[in-house]
């Protein structure tokens, strides 16, 4: 697979130095490097991930996903005010 990477100047001088050293490609020695340095990664354990939940003093039957359908229909609704007034300014 072909991709662009931008490597720092003292990384690509040493990859460079190791091709010449190696007389390996350059591709070739930064594949290897690549993979050496993957391969020694250890995955992080980050533990188990617990949501806490906390009171938002929401009155019972108030469904919270409503406030962004409202707030939603008030920006529409502002929108087209905004607009009839641009329109009726052009006249």
């Amino acid at each position: 697979m072909r991709t662009t990477v931008t490597l720092d100047p003292d990384v690509e001088q040493r990859l460079r130095e190791t091709a010449l050293r190696t007389r390996r490609p350059f591709k070739r020695v930064l594949n290897d490097a690549l993979r050496r340095a993957l391969d020694t990664v250890e995955p992080v354990d980050a533990g188990r991930f617990e949501v806490k939940s906390r009171h938002m003093g929401l009155r019972a039957g108030l469904d919270p996903a409503g406030f962004n359908r409202l707030a939603d229909d008030l920006e529409a609704e502002a929108f087209l005010e905004n607009t009839r007034k641009l329109q009726e300014a052009s006249r």
